[in-house]
């Protein structure tokens, strides 16, 4: 299976990954929307025990205000989600590229903006974790 584009890996606890990563997105103008602590969730309704995983919907306003003024369906892509996981002895960060859908790649107006996010939402998951190749 291939890795997304965004991609890294830390030794760092949950925890600290997760402070790290807020911290290094905040630098990056990113704010946090949304958050799922999915074994929370998992184990509401589904009664289910799994590994600790966490999606941060992070935004940059800025891009994202100007984004929407040309296509308003941009905020079907804003909050980019960044998950944060447990694999053995690492913890996983891998973040959705917002410059990868295709109504954005096509768009003049729109891949500069995205590529902007997916450059910020890069530097700050390197800021926590080593790329994976």
């Amino acid at each position: 299976m291939t890795h997304p584009r965004i991609h890294a890996t830390t030794p760092l606890s949950m925890e600290d990954a997760e402070a790290r990563l807020r911290e290094a997105l905040a630098a990056e103008g990113f704010g946090i929307l949304t958050e799922v602590d999915v074994p929370s969730v998992l184990q509401q309704k589904l009664g289910v025990s799994v590994e600790p995983y966490r999606i941060l919907g992070a935004c940059n306003p800025h891009i994202a205000h100007e984004a929407m003024q040309h296509w308003r369906g941009f905020g079907l892509i804003a909050p980019c989600h960044i998950a944060l996981y447990e694999a053995g002895d690492h913890r996983v960060i891998i973040a959705f590229d917002p410059s990868s859908v295709a109504e954005v790649r096509d768009s003049p107006e729109l891949y500069p903006l995205a590529r902007r996010a997916t450059e910020a939402i890069e530097r700050a998951v390197a800021a926590v974790g080593e790329r994976v190749k």
